[in-house]
C-alpha cells in the first residue's frame, strides 16, 4: 500500500471515528439489539458509503454545490428523518432490556426488524447533503487523473468502507458490552442522550449553509 492510500485510511479514519449519526445508530443498535442485529445495521451503513462515493464520482457532489434548490431539498430531507429518530429514541427510552440475562429488543418490535435497522442506518446517511459534498471534496484529492478512474475509486471505496464498518463495529461492541453493566435507569439515559444528540445533529444541519450555492 503506498503512501497516498495509507494516508486516506488514516482521514478516513478520523473522519469515521468522529461521532456522528451512524456511530450513534451503532451504538444505539449494539445496547439495544445486540452485536448481530447491530450489525444489519452497519451492512446499511456501509452500502451507504458505496452510495455516496458513487454519487460524487458521477457528479451529485458538484450539482449540490452548486445548486442551492437542491442543496435544500436534501438538506432538510435528511433533517426531518434525523429529527424522526431522535424523538423516536426519545420516545423509546426505557424500553432497553438488558442483554445480561440473554434477553433482547423483542424481534416483533417494529422498530427492531433487521429491515427497520438496516434502513435506518442507510438513509441517515444518504439524506445528508454534507456526506455528498465531503466526498466530492475529498476524494479527488487522492485521485491521479492519469491513471484508471474507476479502479481508484473502486480502491478508495474499499478502504474506506472497511474502515467504516470497523469503527462502527467498535461502537456496536461498545454500546452492547456497557449495556450488560447498565440497570434500567442507565439504559433509559444513554437512549436519551443519544435521542437529544441526534435533535442536535439535526439542528445543525438544518442551520448549515453551503457556500458555494
Amino acid at each position: 500500500m503506498n503512501i497516498t492510500l495509507i494516508t486516506f485510511a488514516f482521514v478516513a479514519l478520523v473522519t469515521v471515528g468522529t461521532p456522528g449519526p451512524t456511530v450513534l445508530l451503532a451504538l444505539t443498535n449494539g445496547s439495544r439489539y445486540g452485536l448481530r442485529r447491530a450489525g444489519i445495521g452497519i451492512f446499511g451503513a456501509a452500502l451507504s458509503d458505496i452510495v455516496l462515493i458513487a454519487c460524487a464520482a458521477f457528479g451529485l457532489g458538484a450539482v449540490l454545490s452548486t445548486s442551492a434548490f437542491w442543496f435544500s431539498v436534501v438538506k432538510w430531507v435528511g433533517v426531518i428523518y434525523l429529527a424522526w429518530l431522535g424523538v423516536q429514541m426519545l420516545r423509546s427510552a426505557g424500553q432497553v432490556h438488558s442483554l445480561a440475562d440473554g434477553q433482547g429488543m423483542p424481534l416483533e418490535d417494529v422498530h427492531g426488524t433487521p429491515r427497520r435497522v438496516f434502513q435506518k442506518s442507510f438513509l441517515v446517511a444518504v439524506t445528508n447533503p454534507k456526506g455528498y459534498l465531503f466526498f466530492a471534496a475529498f476524494l479527488p484529492q487522492f485521485i491521479v487523473t492519469s491513471q484508471s478512474l474507476p479502479a481508484q475509486y473502486a480502491t478508495l471505496t474499499l478502504i474506506f468502507v472497511v474502515v467504516d464498518v470497523a469503527v462502527m463495529a467498535i461502537y456496536a461492541a461498545l454500546g452492547a458490552h456497557a449495556i450488560r453493566f447498565l440497570r434500567q435507569t442507565g439504559a433509559m439515559w444513554l437512549e436519551r442522550v443519544c435521542g437529544a444528540t441526534l435533535l442536535i445533529l439535526a439542528g445543525t444541519l438544518a442551520s448549515y449553509r453551503n457556500a458555494n450555492a
